[in-house]
């Protein structure tokens, strides 16, 4: 893709659109806004703009058009799959100025917010009506309610409650061109016409900006149980995920972490403490959610009833809120500290529940394969492993080289058991390259078509999702 380099005139005309004093161009902005999360990339953007209404995005887009010169939505750079690197340079948009509550609606069980409110302070403020929004990302304190719909993010009560797209009812967004569309309608059910709506979530911002969210809620559960099950096999830790299923139980959340994933996050978290005897090789972090005390304890019952028929140690069950938030704390910073520890790639992959076992067994066979270790972890109950490689000794040529091989494989593995590349962190940049994997050619080139009819001059967000090849 060519686009335009941002000229003083560009700059000029924006700054009248957002202001002078919402639009950046010092190095160190940049630098801010030319990363996330992903790894060790950073692309700063020529210009970061931060406008406060859809007329000015569709102001910005329309320049944008007419200069050709790629625009980057950016929220709270959370994203682990490089969603929103300005990989062309050009303008960051930044959303942090959509920051507001717009209607808690009681009477319906909805909600409406700008993309730029934190999930976290979403949950927290409909938590305070009565009401609950399930999706609970591990970066629920940092990331933007935008971002999770553009992700179409999860969480570890996905298992139970579904993931963002299960919430959203309807959405303002500016298109390519600078129009300002609804997607759809503040009902529950909606049979009319294309769902305009859930092309829009998950499509990583490649289509339109989100200026606006209508999304449901749900009455807040009043108890819950959590359990932590220590497994002496990682394989029978997969394998009691489906077999509790099977026993009529549906966790609010049911997490899988292996033997390093918590002995790095207890060194990089402070007040979280688990014990670990030799030879354990994972865990699973067991909830369930309601209103009745009694149904809860007779699941729990029944879960362990289940785990029993496995090699496992004692079951710790916190007792108080302070342990439940200590083991929620350790599941939720894993991510981090694996980062902390080493350069590191997390892969997203997701397979039916059913076939975890063999998932975990082939990424390790994998890593074998080509020299590097993996530390795997996530929302065993969806059947959603993420696997971070990390780089420890490797050489820096066999980290280029070889771990991209292996990439392929886990992918291809992941398909072959009726998976696919991604449960939740999208596949934006680093990604797109194994898009052939999942998908023929035909579908391919029907999210091609797609994408042309929404940005036909390609301004937005370019370069990611769809491969290169295509």
């Amino acid at each position: 893709m060519k686009f335009t380099d941002i000229t003083p005139e560009m700059i000029s005309q924006l700054e009248a659109v957002v202001g002078k004093s919402f639009l950046f161009l010092d190095d160190e902005t940049r630098r801010d806004y030319g990363h996330d999360e992903t790894e060790d990339y950073n692309f700063p953007p020529s210009v970061v703009v931060k406008p406060a209404t859809p007329e000015e995005i569709s102001t910005i887009l329309k320049f944008a058009n007419q200069w050709n010169v790629a625009v980057t939505p950016i929220g709270g750079r959370t994203g682990l799959s490089g969603g929103a690197l300005p990989i062309y340079g050009g303008i960051a948009l930044s959303m942090e100025r959509f920051n507001k509550i717009i209607h808690i609606d009681e009477q319906n069980l909805q909600v409406m917010t700008e993309p730029g409110v934190i999930t976290h302070t979403l949950r927290e403020a409909v938590a305070e009506k009565g009401l609950f929004y399930p999706p609970d990302p591990s970066s629920l304190g940092s990331c933007f309610i935008g971002g999770n719909v553009s992700e179409n993010a999860g969480g570890a009560r996905a298992v139970k409650y579904g993931v963002t797209k299960d919430y959203v009812l309807n959405l303002e967004v500016v298109l390519p061109n600078g129009e300002i569309i609804w997607t759809g309608a503040n009902t529950l059910k909606n049979s009319t016409g294309y769902n305009l709506t859930q092309l829009m979530v998950g499509s990583e911002g490649t289509l339109g900006i989100i200026t606006k969210i209508v999304m449901k809620l749900l009455p807040e559960n009043k108890h819950n149980i959590l359990m932590l099950v220590p497994f002496y096999d990682g394989t029978q830790a997969c394998e009691a995920v489906s077999k509790i299923f099977k026993a009529g139980i549906v966790p609010s959340a049911l997490e899988f972490m292996e033997r390093d994933a918590i002995e790095w996050t207890m060194k990089f978290v402070d007040g979280v403490n688990v014990p670990l005897k030799d030879g354990l090789e994972a865990h699973l972090l067991i909830e369930v959610d309601g209103n009745y005390p009694d149904v809860l304890f007779s699941e729990a019952e029944k879960i362990t009833e289940v785990v029993e028929q496995f090699n496992i140690d004692e079951i710790l069950f916190a007792d108080t809120e302070d342990y439940k938030n200590a083991l929620w704390k350790l599941r939720r910073a894993v991510g981090e500290a694996v980062k902390s520890n080493s350069i590191y790639k997390e892969e997203d992959t997701v397979v039916p529940r059913y076939e975890l076992p063999k998932l975990l067994k082939g990424i390790k066979s994998i890593g074998d394969k080509y020299g590097f270790k993996s530390v795997c972890y996530g929302h065993a109950g969806d059947g959603n492993l993420h696997v971070n490689i990390v780089k420890g000794e490797m050489p820096d040529e066999a980290w280029k080289t070889e771990v991209p091989k292996g990439i392929r494989e886990i992918f291809e593995l992941t398909v072959a058991l009726k998976g696919t590349l991604s449960g939740e962190h999208g596949i934006g940049y680093v990604q797109k390259n194994y898009m052939d994997i999942a998908f023929s050619k035909t579908s391919l080139l029907l999210m091609k078509g797609i994408k042309q009819v929404f940005d036909p001059n390609g301004i937005l967000n370019p370069g990611k999702i769809l491969p290169d090849a295509i």
